[in-house]
């Protein structure tokens, strides 16, 4: 008789060739069988009748702020909320205080993880104009999941503006780049037209279509000339969308749930709780963007997590801080879309799951497969619930999508085999791990 650590019994499995109905076995945190287990024996089991198996979730962009200030979020609280929001890992941008832009901030924040992650996790590096020489070591570091260039000016200090220094950072290494891309000429040429107290629905003027459209046009000249792969993080605009269709051999491209969920009359409903970077738009580039997740144009979906203080957020626009908290809502809201019909959990394992792991070269996540690591999301379709603020975990402690209802759930997040939360509860101790890149 066969033996198993763990079996998931009846759930439908989203599997790479399909749904299917089905049992999963684990030994040693990995997947080892699919199949009728109807006769194995398990050391623990778990009935899965009526709910979807889908490969673990993954944020594949979120920004954690660890080293920065405790009080708006860190590595625990953060991923924390990752795994009661249904994911197995979250990669972690740079843009903290200070950067994550040496060898030994990279070692720092690998062993500071231990013991404190919920969840897996990726690091990116972050790429200054004086470290460009080192660009192509430290990309090659372990858990590394990217080099992220700052195209256009956001939260911290990273900043890569020009054409020259952009080529010499696409010169140096091999892997695919992660690029924020707005043009920041653009930007600072435009900031003098716009005055504090200005209604926070500006925000998507200054940093318009142009500034976004303009920065990816030139990002893209640059990686042809190179030969250098990109993968454009939060993609704003459907003139972006369609012009990037004609790179997909050299980038691959991000959109966030932000820009599939909210239009710009978030701006006058939630104020400074709308300005993010890019901006949220009107109704005209989210539907661009939903056209592009059908015809497969989108390979990521993530959050853009970057929570700020709920003082900072409430200064007179433009000095609120830009960013949305995201990582803890960012499961419920797509299955919500999916009820809505709008994707299918297929497409959204192939966005959240499959789609990381393609970009940034991930081993062993990304699957519902033999020989993957035993990462699951398990969701209840049928659960209806609305998001309130008294879940977040984030100490922030705020979300732009508080009263939003959500049908379809996360219920179960299995990560290499461990349950570490079911119906709420976070369970044992953080046993997150560095995620593994291809070299």
């Amino acid at each position: 008789m066969a033996h198993y650590e763990l079996v998931l019994r009846g759930g439908t499995c989203v599997l790479p060739w399909g749904e299917q109905v089905t049992d999963v076995g684990v030994r040693a945190g990995r997947i080892a069988t699919i199949g009728d287990l109807s006769q194995a024996h398990a050391e623990e089991e778990i009935d899965c009748r009526g709910l979807h198996i889908l490969p673990g979730l993954i944020d594949s962009h979120v920004h954690l702020r660890e080293p920065g200030d405790p009080a708006v979020e860190t590595i625990e609280t953060g991923t924390r909320a990752a795994i009661l929001g249904g994911l197995v890992a979250v990669f972690d941008m740079p843009n903290t205080a200070p950067s994550i832009t040496t060898r030994e901030k990279i070692d720092w924040k690998r062993e500071f993880i231990s013991g404190r992650a919920w969840c897996d996790m990726g690091f990116y590096v972050g790429a200054l104009k004086t470290n460009i020489p080192n660009l192509a070591e430290l990309e090659a570091q372990p858990n590394i999941c990217a080099v992220k260039v700052f195209a256009g000016s956001s939260t911290g200090d990273l900043l890569i503006e020009d054409d020259a220094s952009l080529e010499a950072v696409m010169r140096s290494g091999r892997r695919r780049i992660a690029y924020h891309s707005e043009d920041e000429f653009r930007l600072q040429s435009r900031r003098p037209n716009y005055t504090t107290g200005m209604p926070h629905r500006m925000h998507a003027e200054w940093r318009d279509v142009e500034c976004a459209f303009l920065g990816t046009r030139r990002l893209m000249a640059i990686a042809r000339k190179t030969n250098r792969p990109a993968h454009i993080l939060h993609v704003s605009t459907a003139e972006e969308l369609n012009y990037l269709k004609d790179y997909r051999d050299l980038c691959t491209v991000e959109v966030l749930l932000n820009h599939l969920t909210q239009t710009d009359e978030a701006y006058d409903r939630l104020k400074g709780y709308a300005v993010m970077n890019p901006p949220i738009r009107d109704a005209r580039h989210m539907e661009a963007a939903w056209a592009a997740v059908a015809d497969g144009t989108v390979d990521t979906v993530g959050s853009d997590h970057a929570p700020h203080s709920r003082a900072s957020k409430e200064k007179p626009w433009p000095e609120c801080g830009s960013g949305l908290t995201g990582v803890q809502t960012l499961v419920p809201l797509m299955l919500d879309h999916v009820s809505a019909g709008r994707l299918s959990l297929s497409r959204l394992a192939d966005l959240m799951a499959a789609g990381p792991a393609r970009v940034y070269g991930m081993v062993g996540k990304g699957r519902l497969a033999a020989g993957y690591d035993a990462d699951f999301t398990v969701v209840d379709m049928k659960r209806s619930r609305t998001i309130e603020e008294s879940w977040i975990v984030s100490p922030c402690g705020w979300t732009p999508f508080a009263g939003h209802r959500c049908t379809g759930w996360p219920v179960m997040t299995i990560l290499r085999g461990q349950a570490v939360m079911r119906e709420d509860e976070v369970l044992g101790t953080p046993a997150g791990a560095p995620v593994r890149f291809a070299p």
